[in-house]
């Protein structure tokens, strides 16, 4: 046998250990728990935003604004801790999917801007696992909002020399996203990643349901980030930028159904969150 063949099953070997590391049972446990914490976190948004729509108090927030309403609660600190786990579980399970390819995804260029986009995800769902953390040592901030830290970036991307054409590719790939979004939403092929065949046709259709109106309310969302994304850079003012907690409150100013549309939307988030419980239960993992 050649060195160069007993290395290749060396690394062979390694990258199966490493697999197995990173997918055994804990691990994968602690995946679902960030699947729910993510819905968590969804329901709140959308429950604080239909309130707004219905005109009784609520408001338009992000993840961050979530994490706040969280730590007010009578068990604020218990729910935090909790929190903490789940979010940071639920990135370091974007970063396995990166990283071993659990999707198989592949090598190709299709796959591997998928798993980039895992591990941008896991990236923010780190950033509010540390905001989680912040609240739960007492600071009394989960950090900036979306729009605050969107705007920030589009500002120091605009001081870039070509950093118009940076933004509006930044805007492109967002409603690249958005197309992404409302397409899972049209086709449902979501649902191939869950294991439902223990449950009812009716209830299967309903979780399904969830999913579609969840990721289609996702892709309205990300459509105004993605078109006020170029807005920003056409104009050269980082404040014409959108987070998720502005880009709710934008719907709003669309007269005469602009609280109609941030309900629909809100309701939307509501039913992705309801979703997220699913994929923690009957999403096959690994």
């Amino acid at each position: 046998m050649s060195t160069n063949t007993r290395m290749g099953r060396d690394v062979k070997r390694a990258e199966y250990r490493a697999r197995g590391v990173a997918t055994n049972r804990w691990m994968l446990m602690l995946a679902r728990l960030g699947y729910a914490i993510k819905g968590v976190v969804y329901i709140i948004i959308g429950f604080l935003a239909v309130q707004l729509a219905a005109g009784v108090g609520g408001k338009t927030t992000d993840q961050k604004g979530a994490l706040l309403a969280i730590s007010a609660l009578p068990f604020g600190k218990f729910l935090l801790v909790i929190m903490v786990i789940g979010l940071f579980a639920f990135a370091i399970w974007c970063f396995i999917q990166a990283i071993f390819d659990t999707e198989a995804k592949g090598k190709k260029a299709k796959g591997i801007i998928a798993r980039v986009g895992y591990a941008i995800v896991g990236i923010g769902y780190a950033a509010l696992g540390y905001g989680a953390l912040q609240l739960l040592m007492g600071s009394g901030s989960a950090g900036k909002s979306s729009t605050t830290n969107t705007q920030d970036w589009t500002a120091t991307l605009l001081k870039q020399p070509p950093g118009v054409a940076l933004v509006v590719i930044v805007g492109l790939v967002i409603l690249g996203v958005a197309v992404y979004l409302y397409a899972k939403a049209y086709t449902g092929k979501f649902q191939n990643r869950l294991s439902l065949t223990s449950l009812r046709a009716q209830v299967r259709r309903f979780v399904v349901g969830l999913g579609r109106f969840g990721y289609a309310a996702l892709g309205v969302v990300f459509t105004i980030i993605g078109i006020f994304m170029i807005v920003a850079a056409v104009q050269h003012n980082p404040n014409d930028a959108k987070g998720l907690d502005s880009a709710l409150q934008e719907l709003t100013r669309q007269q005469p159904f602009g609280l109609l549309l941030l309900g629909i939307v809100a309701l939307g988030l509501i039913a992705y969150g309801i979703y997220s419980f699913a994929e923690a239960r009957y999403r096959r993992i690994g």
